[in-house]
């Protein structure tokens, strides 16, 4: 089972109904939803545009062949400007992705000064 990984505030998982799909503001603007595929490069996606920003973090795990939306794995845009990149190539969800395919979360550990550190167990999600 391919599965990738996509950062999201908690209270956004909770606000969503049983069987309702997760979005995110970068479907509208973007056209797709980012992903990642490795558990560090989360952490770092985290710290580079999340540390500033209050609450807890889940990460989701999301088994691919149960999207009906297309992941498409493709270069990241330039970071802040730079031509820095975390990773060759990142995995991008092109529309909702399917509460079914989320197989899983898994919390994020914050130090006291915002950063992103490791995870906790993931829990199956239903």
């Amino acid at each position: 089972m391919p599965t990738v990984m996509h950062l999201m505030p908690l209270s956004n998982w909770v606000a969503l109904g049983p069987d309702e799909p997760v979005s995110n503001p970068s479907l509208a603007a973007e056209g797709f939803i980012h992903c990642t595929d490795e558990a560090a490069v989360l952490l770092q996606v985290a710290n580079a545009f999340y540390a500033s920003l209050p609450g807890d973090f889940i990460a989701l795990y999301i088994d691919t062949t149960l999207l009906t939306s297309d992941c498409i794995w493709e270069s990241p845009a330039s970071i802040n400007g730079s031509a820095e990149a975390f990773a060759p190539l990142f995995p991008h969800v092109y529309g909702p992705i399917d509460r079914v395919a989320v197989v899983a979360i898994a919390g994020l550990v914050r130090e006291s000064d915002g950063r992103f550190v490791g995870y906790l167990p993931a829990v199956p999600s239903t």
